[in-house]
């Protein structure tokens, strides 16, 4: 499972304005707050309960902790807002913005992040939900989500930076393909039409399994229009970097394989790998340290797939 940064804050490290604002959208004052683990946000990830007994899940960040996640909780808002009801995700209860911290107030999930390495059963749960999301969000009906071709294109030319600059420590499988690979992410940059509204961040931390076996999608900042197939990819992703099975043989054998030209596959999963390894050779954003290392492991995970698809 993802390691959760170490630095994150508490409900009781807001300020009392932001308290209050999440108290007035609740109806109510908040007793208690559990933080809970997992991502990379240092912001609160907090689940709360009422003095009624009302329960939520609230997260608050500001420019303190980092500079670029106020950015990203004011783009999660507007998505959120704007899911249909068939969306497997927490409804957004309210929000508030002071142009300093902004706070999300989303309905409460019961339900545990998906064992890692992966199970037979959870998986195939997982794979059902993207799939029926797929259909529900098609076509996207969130006019504020860019094109997956814009979200991806500054990410996907990590291997003309790794090019341009190769590591003392790039796997030799990798220095000696570096042209096809930036072909490869060029490819899999132009798969990426549709007009499906794609989650883009689909791993095992942004997902909820309920006590009845639902699943719950969590965390929408990066949701984009793309290919209906992208998130379920994405899960093989996970699957890559957390074992449990195959991913090779579940793309061959799954639905979302079908009338995709392996190609293009290949391509997107050439281009996720490169802004992984491209990414983890940065120094770490503020008040998210442990996130270069996921990148790395991520990016090698993902570069064991790819020795096999391009051989």
């Amino acid at each position: 499972m993802t390691r959760a940064t170490n630095r994150r804050i508490h409900w009781a490290d807001l300020p009392d304005r932001v308290r209050a604002a999440v108290e007035e959208i609740l109806g109510d004052r908040v007793v208690e707050a559990l933080s809970q683990s997992g991502g990379f946000s240092p912001g609160t990830a907090d689940r709360v309960r009422t003095a009624g007994g009302r329960r939520a899940f609230v997260k608050a960040v500001s420019p303190a902790q980092n500079d670029r996640s106020p950015g990203l909780h004011r783009t999660e808002a507007l998505i959120a807002a704007a899911l249909p009801p068939t969306a497997p995700a927490p409804r957004l209860l309210g929000s508030y913005d002071d142009g300093d911290w902004v706070a999300l107030v989303f309905t409460d999930v019961a339900g545990r992040h998906p064992v890692t390495p992966w199970a037979a059963g959870e998986l195939n749960a997982v794979l059902s939900t993207l799939e029926a999301m797929a259909a529900a969000l098609t076509p996207a009906s969130v006019a504020v989500a860019p094109t997956a071709a814009a979200q991806l294109a500054p990410d996907f030319a990590g291997w003309r930076r790794i090019a341009a600059d190769p590591p003392a420590d790039l796997d030799p499988w990798a220095r000696a393909r570096l042209p096809e690979l930036c072909a490869a992410a060029d490819r899999g940059l132009a798969a990426l039409a549709g007009e499906t509204l794609c989650h883009l961040d689909i791993r095992a931390d942004n997902l909820l399994i309920g006590p009845d076996g639902r699943v719950s999608v969590v965390d929408w900042p990066w949701a984009c229009r793309g290919p209906a197939w992208l998130d379920r990819l994405m899960i093989l992703v996970n699957v890559q970097v957390y074992g449990g099975h195959d991913p090779e043989a579940l793309l061959r054998d799954l639905p979302l394989a079908a009338g995709v030209d392996p190609a293009d596959l290949t391509g997107v999963l050439a281009g996720f790998t490169g802004f992984f390894l491209d990414g983890a050779r940065l120094p770490p954003p503020p008040g998210i340290p442990t996130v270069r290392a996921f990148q790395r492991a991520q990016g090698d995970a993902l570069l064991r797939w790819l020795t096999r698809r391009l051989p």
